[in-house]
């Protein structure tokens, strides 16, 4: 890269980061009690997909998340752009998805549909500072803040990527005005429930502008919402809801509420607040946890059968949840839980080509049909199809943040102004480090997730500008017992680090060099473990990814769209699923072969997956169906007299049908 082209790169980083608020930095107040976090996200665009994950953004950039407003009258049609349907939420949480998708892919058409739509909320805002629609046709409260909450979220990541000054003078006049309306009645339904997001987007604004009434209205909010931390320490939804559905066990609540503690923790300072989410999601494993790491809730908590259904808003949220969270406490466990979503639930809940999507996953999915009874506590027999609107259109309209948002996350700046992993993708990263510009380049040949039969290696290349000093904190995961990292500033040149501890960050405090490259090779051993589930089942987990038996799926077209690629799609099984595991429980490794495949660069597609496991397994011609999906798994140990077959089972994310939690058999 030629002298010019560099300079002209640090300068346009130097302007994303700082310049865009330069003038409100100049004249900002004495800063009031506001704790940092351990960790600070980058400046959306600074972070770029690359390898299977940019092709994984660029399945659901051609999918519904690139064209939903071309056709889906919620959004193509909304008050928020002057139009009839519906003014409240659905635009609001497309926006906080669309935009990061737009930047993280550099997409024109997509940049041009977040200007677009930003541009027309901007020109519009309300002459006493609210932006959009006060009230719509569909009878929605005027002045209900909630849809502010994604929708700051949105505008913070375009000003992040675009610098665009315009939209911190629009954010404050609209928090001027939120001031009068929750002061005048305070938060109610949904916003009271979910204030801990706009906390996020508060604080933001405060650190750009010193407005010491942003933090005030911060605080308000918090005074006037519910107390998450409290509700789960005397927790009372250890059963599935049935008759006991609230909006305190409302799963996409439960989600958003797992960063209430820490985001509050920045106001008051109280440690347990910061350490909340982690008995929070203790709880939520001990009675509603499945093997993919995220809890039951359709719509509501459901308890731990795994035929249980989990709405994919509640995925996307909680995805969010722990990045917010990760960045707070600077705890690399959070990244495991992260990645376990991300490479599990998250793929799994769409059609592979990401033109359709349920409303609700399940761990064991044997079938997607409307037909008869269904399991769940509250939602509708549609909501395990994949389509455009199953049960609901909430996830239609936020189901776009997952991807974009990981992306954007992988990486983030540490207190001590290097950099921290917190997950583990193809991806390059520019930023200002040690006032240098710095590439960092996560390989497309690294092997994680998935690896060989032993172990995954993370290859990463750092590269400054110029010669210069900043540390690097390696996120080693927590079922990475026995990971080494190697070290090369040259060939001859060579650094082996061992006993890395699991659960923690490897810190590399040193001189990096210019010219040639430093290359970092972490090697994680990846061990299988069983996760032990409803009635004695047991999941098989290796590293960050589930395993599931591979289901010969049945498409059979549900609802027809003539002149769209966006259909409704029943699934039926072709193959058997009712399979009890031959496994040593205390030894699995000696029960299971890895093998791995040959891969088109499309990981999470039915013949993509990298690496399959084989076990051995017989079938219980008495599991069935009930209630429209497998029954709960049969207590285990199990006994079979059906023949013992090898079965092939695959990355949970690749399937559509599945089963991920068997009962075992009777030891031999």
């Amino acid at each position: 890269m030629s002298n010019r082209r560099w300079l002209l790169v640090f300068l346009i980083l130097l302007f994303c980061t700082h310049g865009a608020s330069a003038s409100y930095q100049e004249h900002k107040a004495p800063a009031p009690a506001l704790l940092d976090s351990a960790l600070e996200p980058l400046p959306l665009g600074s972070i770029k997909p690359t390898g299977w994950l940019k092709n994984q953004l660029r399945i659901q950039a051609d999918g519904l998340s690139g064209h939903l407003d071309e056709f889906w009258p919620d959004i193509q049609n909304s008050a928020w752009f002057g139009g009839s349907a519906e003014g409240w939420e659905r635009v609001p949480y497309w926006l906080d998805g669309l935009v990061p998708l737009a930047f993280v892919t550099d997409d024109p058409v997509l940049k041009g549909k977040a200007r677009n739509a930003i541009e027309y909320i901007l020109a519009h805002q309300q002459a006493d500072g609210w932006l959009g629609p006060i009230g719509d046709r569909l009878k929605h409260k005027p002045y209900d803040v909630w849809p502010l909450f994604p929708l700051f979220k949105a505008l913070v990541q375009y000003q992040q990527a675009t610098g665009d000054p315009r939209i911190i003078p629009a954010l404050l006049a609209c928090c001027r005005k939120v001031d009068q309306v929750v002061s005048h009645e305070p938060l109610y339904s949904w916003a009271k429930f979910r204030a801990a997001d706009f906390g996020v987007t508060l604080y933001w604004l405060y650190s750009q502008t010193g407005e010491s009434f942003v933090l005030d209205l911060a605080k308000k909010m918090f005074a006037q919402s519910h107390d998450w931390r409290a509700l789960y320490e005397n927790f009372p939804f250890k059963e599935k809801a049935k008759d006991k559905k609230s909006l305190e066990n409302h799963g996409v609540n439960t989600a958003m509420a797992l960063k209430y503690g820490g985001v509050r923790h920045r106001l008051n300072g109280d440690a347990k607040d910061k350490g909340a989410i982690f008995s929070m999601l203790e709880i939520l494993d001990r009675y509603h946890g499945q093997a993919t790491g995220i809890f039951t809730c359709d719509e509501h908590l459901a308890g731990r059968s795994p035929s249980q259904g989990t709405e994919l808003c509640s995925v996307v949220e909680a995805m969010y949840s722990l990045e917010v969270a990760a960045a707070i406490t600077g705890e690399a466990r959070l990244g495991d839980r992260l990645e376990m979503l991300a490479y599990n639930a998250l793929p799994a809940t769409f059609k592979k080509d990401m033109t359709a999507h349920q409303y609700d996953q399940q761990c064991n999915q044997v079938i997607c049909t409307v037909a008869g009874e269904h399991v769940y506590v509250s939602n509708e027999a549609d909501a395990n199809l994949y389509g455009l609107e199953p049960n609901f259109g909430c996830c239609a309209a936020n189901m776009h943040q997952g991807w974009p948002k990981f992306a954007s996350h992988l990486w983030m700046k540490s207190a001590d102004g290097g950099l921290s992993a917190i997950g583990y993708a193809p991806c390059v990263i520019e930023t200002v480090l040690a006032g240098q510009y710095v590439r960092i380049e996560v390989s497309p040949e690294s092997s994680y997730p998935f690896g060989d039969e032993r172990e995954s290696r993370v290859m990463i290349k750092v590269q400054p500008r110029a010669n210069t000093r900043f540390s690097l904190h390696l996120r080693i995961p927590s079922w990475g017992e026995g990971a080494t990292c190697g070290v090369w500033d040259d060939p001859t040149t060579f650094e082996r680090i061992n006993d890395l501890k699991p659960g923690s960050f490897l810190t590399l405090d040193r001189d990096w060099s210019a010219n040639p490259p430093t290359e970092i090779n972490l090697t994680i051993p990846m061990s299988v473990r069983l996760r032990e589930g409803y009635n004695g089942a047991v999941s098989i987990q290796r590293g960050p990814v589930i395993f599931a038996l591979e289901i010969d799926p049945e498409w059979k077209l549900f609802k027809d769209r003539p002149g769209l690629s966006f259909d409704d799609w029943e699934v039926f099984p072709k193959s058997p699923w009712n399979y009890a595991l031959e496994i040593d429980r205390e030894h699995p490794e000696r029960s299971i072969n890895f093998e791995p495949r040959k891969t088109n660069g499309f990981l999470f597609k039915a013949q993509g997956a990298p690496l399959i496991a084989k076990v051995k397994g017989r079938r219980l011609p008495g599991w069935k169906l009930e209630k429209g999906a497998a029954a709960p798994p049969p207590s285990s140990p199990v006994t079979s007299q059906e023949p013992l077959e090898e079965l092939t089972l695959v990355p949970y994310g690749s399937t559509d049908l599945r089963v991920s939690e068997f009962p075992t058999l009777v030891s031999p």
